[in-house]
Protein backbone atom coordinates (compact mmCIF):
# COMPACT_ATOMS: atom_id res chain seq x y z
CA UNK A 1 0.00 0.00 0.00
CA UNK A 2 0.99 3.46 -0.74
CA UNK A 3 -0.57 4.74 2.60
CA UNK A 4 -1.20 3.39 6.10
CA UNK A 5 -3.98 1.11 6.71
CA UNK A 6 -7.16 2.91 7.91
CA UNK A 7 -8.55 0.75 11.06
CA UNK A 8 -12.36 1.12 12.15
CA UNK A 9 -12.74 0.37 15.11
CA UNK A 10 -16.76 0.53 16.39
CA UNK A 11 -18.24 0.02 19.76
CA UNK A 12 -21.92 1.19 21.45
CA UNK A 13 -19.95 3.77 22.85
CA UNK A 14 -16.70 4.23 24.96
CA UNK A 15 -15.66 0.44 25.53
CA UNK A 16 -14.05 0.08 21.91
CA UNK A 17 -11.11 2.51 23.72
CA UNK A 18 -9.94 -0.57 25.57
CA UNK A 19 -9.36 -2.35 21.96
CA UNK A 20 -8.21 0.73 20.54
CA UNK A 21 -5.30 1.34 22.76
CA UNK A 22 -3.86 -2.07 22.43
CA UNK A 23 -4.44 -2.26 18.59
CA UNK A 24 -2.24 1.40 18.59
CA UNK A 25 0.33 -0.28 20.52
CA UNK A 26 0.86 -2.56 17.63
CA UNK A 27 0.18 -0.40 15.06
CA UNK A 28 0.88 2.96 15.75
CA UNK A 29 1.42 4.22 12.29
CA UNK A 30 -2.27 3.13 10.94
CA UNK A 31 -4.89 5.80 9.88
CA UNK A 32 -7.54 5.62 12.86
CA UNK A 33 -11.37 6.23 13.03
CA UNK A 34 -13.14 5.63 16.41
CA UNK A 35 -16.55 5.18 15.85
CA UNK A 36 -18.98 5.47 19.41
CA UNK A 37 -22.65 4.72 18.36
CA UNK A 38 -23.75 7.01 21.70
CA UNK A 39 -27.02 7.15 20.18
CA UNK A 40 -27.81 4.05 19.87
CA UNK A 41 -25.79 3.17 23.83
CA UNK A 42 -26.50 0.57 25.41
CA UNK A 43 -27.26 -2.27 23.40
CA UNK A 44 -27.99 -4.71 25.95
CA UNK A 45 -31.83 -2.89 25.72
CA UNK A 46 -32.31 -3.67 21.83
CA UNK A 47 -34.10 -6.48 20.41
CA UNK A 48 -31.94 -8.72 18.28
CA UNK A 49 -33.48 -7.68 14.63
CA UNK A 50 -33.85 -3.99 15.76
CA UNK A 51 -29.73 -4.23 16.98
CA UNK A 52 -28.60 -5.93 13.61
CA UNK A 53 -30.68 -2.89 11.55
CA UNK A 54 -29.25 -0.61 13.91
CA UNK A 55 -25.37 -1.53 13.29
CA UNK A 56 -25.91 -2.56 9.58
CA UNK A 57 -27.19 0.92 8.93
CA UNK A 58 -24.58 3.44 10.72
CA UNK A 59 -21.76 0.70 9.24
CA UNK A 60 -23.35 1.67 5.89
CA UNK A 61 -22.39 5.62 6.81
CA UNK A 62 -19.36 4.34 7.92
CA UNK A 63 -17.91 2.47 5.22
CA UNK A 64 -19.58 4.88 2.43
CA UNK A 65 -17.75 7.86 4.49
CA UNK A 66 -14.31 6.62 6.24
CA UNK A 67 -13.77 3.62 3.31
CA UNK A 68 -11.82 1.54 5.95
CA UNK A 69 -9.60 -0.97 5.03
CA UNK A 70 -10.16 -3.24 8.36
CA UNK A 71 -13.32 -2.96 10.47
CA UNK A 72 -12.66 -4.05 14.43
CA UNK A 73 -16.16 -4.80 16.72
CA UNK A 74 -15.03 -4.22 19.88
CA UNK A 75 -18.27 -5.01 21.31
CA UNK A 76 -19.50 -8.01 22.61
CA UNK A 77 -23.09 -7.88 22.08
CA UNK A 78 -22.18 -6.70 18.20
CA UNK A 79 -20.23 -9.06 17.48
CA UNK A 80 -22.08 -12.07 18.65
CA UNK A 81 -25.27 -11.09 16.91
CA UNK A 82 -24.23 -8.93 14.21
CA UNK A 83 -20.65 -9.54 12.94
CA UNK A 84 -22.38 -12.69 10.67
CA UNK A 85 -24.37 -10.25 8.94
CA UNK A 86 -21.61 -7.67 8.47
CA UNK A 87 -19.24 -9.94 7.17
CA UNK A 88 -21.89 -11.47 4.49
CA UNK A 89 -22.97 -8.04 3.38
CA UNK A 90 -19.34 -6.97 2.81
CA UNK A 91 -16.98 -9.70 2.28
CA UNK A 92 -14.18 -8.11 0.90
CA UNK A 93 -13.52 -6.06 4.63
CA UNK A 94 -12.00 -7.77 7.17
CA UNK A 95 -14.02 -7.91 10.57
CA UNK A 96 -12.70 -8.49 13.94
CA UNK A 97 -14.84 -9.44 16.27
CA UNK A 98 -14.97 -9.69 20.36
CA UNK A 99 -16.16 -12.50 21.79
CA UNK A 100 -15.81 -13.80 25.84
CA UNK A 101 -12.57 -14.76 27.16
CA UNK A 102 -13.48 -18.10 28.32
CA UNK A 103 -10.33 -19.97 26.99
CA UNK A 104 -8.20 -18.29 28.85
CA UNK A 105 -10.20 -18.07 31.90
CA UNK A 106 -9.83 -22.07 31.82
CA UNK A 107 -6.25 -22.45 31.04
CA UNK A 108 -5.60 -19.96 33.87
CA UNK A 109 -7.83 -20.74 36.65
CA UNK A 110 -6.47 -23.06 39.67
CA UNK A 111 -9.52 -23.73 41.32
CA UNK A 112 -11.91 -24.47 38.35
CA UNK A 113 -14.36 -21.38 39.66
CA UNK A 114 -13.97 -18.73 37.09
CA UNK A 115 -16.92 -16.30 36.66
CA UNK A 116 -17.91 -14.65 32.98
CA UNK A 117 -18.77 -10.71 33.73
CA UNK A 118 -20.97 -9.59 30.90
CA UNK A 119 -23.94 -8.22 29.48
CA UNK A 120 -27.01 -9.83 30.15
CA UNK A 121 -27.77 -10.23 26.59
CA UNK A 122 -23.87 -11.45 26.35
CA UNK A 123 -24.10 -14.17 28.32
CA UNK A 124 -27.43 -15.55 27.71
CA UNK A 125 -26.16 -16.14 24.62
CA UNK A 126 -25.92 -19.57 22.93
CA UNK A 127 -22.59 -18.04 21.63
CA UNK A 128 -21.18 -17.80 25.05
CA UNK A 129 -22.69 -21.38 25.87
CA UNK A 130 -20.84 -22.99 23.38
CA UNK A 131 -17.38 -21.08 24.58
CA UNK A 132 -18.51 -22.86 27.47
CA UNK A 133 -18.51 -26.18 26.44
CA UNK A 134 -15.81 -26.08 24.08
CA UNK A 135 -13.60 -24.66 26.73
CA UNK A 136 -14.85 -24.60 30.16
CA UNK A 137 -16.26 -27.68 30.42
CA UNK A 138 -14.29 -29.18 33.45
CA UNK A 139 -14.74 -25.36 35.26
CA UNK A 140 -17.90 -24.25 37.22
CA UNK A 141 -18.36 -21.52 35.60
CA UNK A 142 -20.82 -18.18 36.80
CA UNK A 143 -22.68 -16.10 34.01
CA UNK A 144 -22.87 -12.55 35.86
CA UNK A 145 -25.22 -10.55 33.63
CA UNK A 146 -24.46 -6.74 34.66
CA UNK A 147 -27.05 -4.10 33.90
CA UNK A 148 -25.38 -1.18 34.89
CA UNK A 149 -21.74 -1.87 34.30
CA UNK A 150 -21.46 -0.65 31.12
CA UNK A 151 -23.39 2.75 31.53
CA UNK A 152 -20.73 3.58 35.07
CA UNK A 153 -18.09 3.36 32.84
CA UNK A 154 -19.23 5.32 30.19
CA UNK A 155 -19.97 7.95 33.31
CA UNK A 156 -16.49 7.16 34.39
CA UNK A 157 -15.30 8.00 31.21
CA UNK A 158 -17.10 11.60 31.18
CA UNK A 159 -15.63 12.65 34.33
CA UNK A 160 -18.00 11.48 36.71
CA UNK A 161 -16.51 9.95 40.13
CA UNK A 162 -17.06 5.86 40.44
CA UNK A 163 -19.56 5.05 42.78
CA UNK A 164 -17.89 2.65 44.88
CA UNK A 165 -21.12 0.88 46.26
CA UNK A 166 -23.01 0.77 42.85
CA UNK A 167 -19.48 -1.27 41.40
CA UNK A 168 -19.11 -3.53 44.53
CA UNK A 169 -23.25 -4.48 44.24
CA UNK A 170 -22.52 -5.43 40.31
CA UNK A 171 -19.43 -7.30 40.62
CA UNK A 172 -20.55 -9.00 43.92
CA UNK A 173 -22.30 -11.84 42.04
CA UNK A 174 -18.65 -13.22 40.23
CA UNK A 175 -17.36 -14.23 43.76
CA UNK A 176 -18.20 -17.91 44.47
CA UNK A 177 -16.88 -20.10 47.31
CA UNK A 178 -17.84 -23.79 47.36
CA UNK A 179 -16.47 -26.58 49.19
CA UNK A 180 -13.09 -24.93 50.05
CA UNK A 181 -12.51 -23.61 46.56
CA UNK A 182 -13.45 -20.11 45.38
CA UNK A 183 -13.45 -17.82 42.53
CA UNK A 184 -9.78 -17.08 41.13
CA UNK A 185 -10.64 -15.54 37.61
CA UNK A 186 -12.96 -13.54 36.01
CA UNK A 187 -13.56 -12.92 32.45
CA UNK A 188 -14.68 -9.49 31.54
CA UNK A 189 -16.98 -9.70 28.20
CA UNK A 190 -17.56 -6.58 27.75
CA UNK A 191 -14.97 -3.83 26.02
CA UNK A 192 -15.95 -1.09 28.65
CA UNK A 193 -15.43 -3.31 32.07
CA UNK A 194 -12.00 -2.77 31.74
CA UNK A 195 -12.45 0.59 31.84
CA UNK A 196 -13.32 0.09 35.54
CA UNK A 197 -10.89 -2.83 36.33
CA UNK A 198 -8.75 -0.48 39.02
CA UNK A 199 -11.82 0.09 41.11
CA UNK A 200 -12.56 -3.73 40.43
CA UNK A 201 -9.25 -4.90 42.18
CA UNK A 202 -10.27 -2.63 45.16
CA UNK A 203 -13.43 -3.43 45.83
CA UNK A 204 -13.28 -7.44 45.27
CA UNK A 205 -13.59 -8.87 48.38
CA UNK A 206 -10.43 -11.00 47.15
CA UNK A 207 -7.77 -11.09 44.63
CA UNK A 208 -9.21 -12.51 41.07
CA UNK A 209 -7.24 -12.13 37.90
CA UNK A 210 -9.21 -10.23 35.69
CA UNK A 211 -8.86 -11.40 32.22
CA UNK A 212 -8.85 -8.28 29.87
CA UNK A 213 -9.87 -9.31 26.12
CA UNK A 214 -8.12 -6.45 24.20
CA UNK A 215 -4.98 -7.75 24.04
CA UNK A 216 -5.95 -10.86 22.24
CA UNK A 217 -8.24 -8.87 20.02
CA UNK A 218 -5.29 -6.17 19.06
CA UNK A 219 -3.24 -9.38 18.35
CA UNK A 220 -5.85 -11.08 15.73
CA UNK A 221 -6.16 -7.38 14.05
CA UNK A 222 -2.27 -7.31 13.75
CA UNK A 223 -2.17 -10.41 12.05
CA UNK A 224 -4.43 -10.04 9.46
CA UNK A 225 -3.12 -6.59 8.65
CA UNK A 226 0.29 -8.18 8.55
CA UNK A 227 -0.99 -10.74 6.28
CA UNK A 228 -2.65 -8.27 4.04
CA UNK A 229 -0.80 -4.95 4.37
CA UNK A 230 2.85 -6.24 5.89
CA UNK A 231 4.43 -4.99 9.07
CA UNK A 232 3.81 -1.50 10.67
CA UNK A 233 5.35 1.08 8.61
CA UNK A 234 6.54 4.58 9.75
CA UNK A 235 4.95 7.33 7.53
CA UNK A 236 6.00 10.83 6.65
CA UNK A 237 3.19 12.73 8.68
CA UNK A 238 1.45 11.90 11.53
CA UNK A 239 -1.69 9.49 10.41
CA UNK A 240 -4.97 10.78 11.98
CA UNK A 241 -6.67 9.22 15.07
CA UNK A 242 -10.17 10.33 14.79
CA UNK A 243 -12.98 9.83 17.28
CA UNK A 244 -16.84 10.53 15.97
CA UNK A 245 -20.15 9.96 18.09
CA UNK A 246 -23.47 9.04 16.25
CA UNK A 247 -25.50 11.40 18.04
CA UNK A 248 -23.32 14.19 16.60
CA UNK A 249 -23.09 16.15 20.20
CA UNK A 250 -19.49 17.50 20.98
CA UNK A 251 -18.37 15.64 24.15
CA UNK A 252 -18.18 17.28 26.92
CA UNK A 253 -14.39 18.90 28.19
CA UNK A 254 -13.19 15.74 30.45
CA UNK A 255 -14.49 13.49 28.07
CA UNK A 256 -12.37 15.65 25.20
CA UNK A 257 -9.52 15.41 27.55
CA UNK A 258 -9.96 11.28 28.06
CA UNK A 259 -10.08 11.02 24.38
CA UNK A 260 -6.78 13.06 24.15
CA UNK A 261 -5.25 11.16 26.40
CA UNK A 262 -5.66 7.99 23.29
CA UNK A 263 -4.31 10.48 21.07
CA UNK A 264 -8.09 10.74 19.47
CA UNK A 265 -9.33 13.92 18.14
CA UNK A 266 -13.15 14.68 17.52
Amino acid sequence: MTHPPKLLVFDSGLGGLTVFSEIVKLRPHADYVYCADDAGFPYGAWAEPALIQRVMTVFESLIADHAPDMAIVACNTASTIVLPHLRAHWPTLPFVGTVPAIKPAAEHTRSKMISVLGTPGTVARDYTQNLIAQFAAHCAVTLVGSKRLATLAESFMRGEPANDAEIAAEIAPCFREENGRRTDVVTLACTHYPLLVEEFKRLAPWPVEWIDPAPAIARRADKLLAERFGADAPTGQPTPRRAIFTSGRKPEPPLLAALARYGLDC
